[in-house]
């Protein structure tokens, strides 16, 4: 992947009930190719990460979204779980933020459940996206051109399905993110 996130800030917008698999291995790969991730949410300390249905680590939080602004950041990724973006998307900060970037034509990448907040803040109308086959009815309904792909690249925005499409989701997003605003 070499270093083509070098000198670029990524922000991970998550909370309690993640995906965990659906941030750690994003994270991994942008800080491969050289960027600094920060995981905002919406209270400090830390969120607990899940593995489907279990428990899994708790993850040290880096800021408050309240507190983020769209231009320190060079990147977003929102991923999924259930818990995780249905309580984001009854945050208004979240969701502002959220709107703030998609609007910026900064690069996101969404995965699984996290659609939900993108929905929430009227960001995915004309966008062709994939998701979890349960959010594909919202997604449509907000005026998303929805498909079922492995990976979707849409002016910036990568959206994936599930866990098992974080391979090609991470190749996405590096180069996404390392071409910039859309």
């Amino acid at each position: 992947m070499g270093k083509s996130l070098e000198g670029k800030t990524v922000a991970i917008l998550a909370t309690d009930g993640v995906e965990q698999v659906e941030l750690t291995e994003p994270r991994k790969a942008v800080e491969a190719a050289g960027a600094t991730v920060r995981l905002l949410s919406l209270k400090p300390g830390e969120i607990q990460g899940m593995h489907h249905d279990r428990k899994g680590d708790r993850l040290p939080v880096d800021g408050v979204v309240a507190d983020a602004r769209v231009d320190d950041y060079d990147g977003l990724i929102l991923p999924g779980g259930v818990q995780n973006p249905d309580t984001l998307r009854m945050d208004e900060k979240a969701v502002g933020f959220v709107r703030d970037f998609v609007e910026s034509g900064k690069p996101v990448g969404v995965i699984c459940h996290g659609p939900w907040v993108m929905i929430e803040a009227d960001v995915v109308r004309g966008r062709r996206m994939t998701s979890w086959p349960s959010v594909r009815t919202d997604l449509r309904n907000a005026g998303a051109d929805v498909v079922d792909e492995e990976v979707v690249v849409d002016q910036g925005l990568v959206s994936s399905r599930k866990p098992e499409d974080l391979p090609a989701f991470c190749r996405k997003l590096v180069e996404e993110f390392a071409e910039g605003r859309h």
